[in-house]
């Protein structure tokens, strides 16, 4: 979507400034993992109208692979309009009923989209938007399948979207199709109806997950596996604009086990990028390069040491 920020501090019914932006989950995982150095391709559809030419424009100046997105000629570009506090509650209105983002189709998920690919990122937003959507969802989620790739799933939950009983309905099956689940405390709570422990633990041996990976309410993050737990401490910086941390959440651990790093490691790979990304203005301005990563981690983690159980 393209995304119209408003100037910081004010409510979205009294800005008069907007500022140009990208938005959209797995948007924003992708330019994470561009400018950390990876090979990324967005899959995915905007209008054939200046919007869809920013997104875009945008998503290649980050280094990310548009070559399989396409551009509707009938459909407009998806909007996002909201406002920025990091005390308060954010007001976010979505214009994207009838979007080029919503017509997302299986027809698109081709064997040449998914070639060489290692991993496959999907987030529960997508299949919440319509059915033709869902369906790609799964047809993207068979063809990592078929190509050995790992599926890697965040459930991205927005109330706007629908009622919880449509997440429930048509993200839940979800969880149990990842190898990968990075999920908040209260996306397992609704999803699951269990808490992070026993949610965590049903995944790890009815699902397909090898690591389930749960943000607490609390910013601590614990990586879940058959033979442990990781625990991360979120670490403290001044926030300005707290959203977009899930997704640099994301962009920062897959990263780090792309890469082949171990949990802990991926852990505070994921908190630093996401203390980066809320520390600037919009989901992606402070998504950091492999270089100024590793010198924030640095600087966030002398003296302290990592948590295993």
């Amino acid at each position: 979507m393209l995304l119209m920020l408003a100037e910081p501090g004010l409510p979205l019914e009294r800005a008069a400034h907007f500022r140009r932006s990208v938005a959209g989950a797995e948007s924003n995982v992708a330019a994470g993992l561009a400018r950390l150095g990876h090979w990324a391709r967005w899959i995915g559809r905007v209008g054939d109208d200046p919007a869809g030419e920013a997104v875009l424009r945008e998503l290649r100046a980050d280094g990310v692979d548009v070559s399989c997105a396409e551009m509707d000629p009938e459909s407009p570009t998806g909007l996002l309009l909201r406002d920025s506090h990091p005390h308060r509650a954010i007001d976010v209105q979505y214009y994207r009923t009838g979007s080029a983002a919503s017509l997302l189709s299986p027809a698109q998920i081709t064997p040449e989209a998914l070639a060489g690919v290692r991993l496959v990122h999907v987030t529960g937003i997508t299949p919440m938007l319509s059915e033709d959507a869902e369906q790609a969802t799964y047809a993207l989620i068979e063809g990592a399948r078929q190509t050995g790739a790992t599926v890697s799933f965040d459930p991205n939950v927005r109330r706007k979207l629908g009622s919880d009983h449509e997440w429930i309905r048509r993200v839940g099956p979800l969880l149990r199709e990842a190898d990968l689940v990075l999920a908040g405390e209260d996306e397992i709570e609704l999803l699951l109806g269990a808490g992070p422990e026993e949610g965590a633990k049903a995944l790890l041996t009815l699902g397909r997950a090898g690591t389930v990976v749960i943000k607490h309410r609390d910013h601590t993050a614990v990586a879940h596996t058959a033979e442990g737990q990781w625990r991360q401490p979120p670490f403290e910086v001044p926030v300005v604009d707290p959203v977009g941390a899930g997704d640099a959440f994301a962009a920062g651990w897959l990263s780090a086990r792309l890469r082949g790093l171990d949990h802990q490691r991926a852990l505070a790979e994921a908190a630093c990028v996401a203390a980066l990304v809320v520390q600037a203005p919009g989901d992606t301005d402070g998504l950091p390069t492999a270089a100024a990563r590793d010198r924030a981690l640095e600087a966030f983690t002398r003296g302290t040491d990592p948590v295993h159980r």
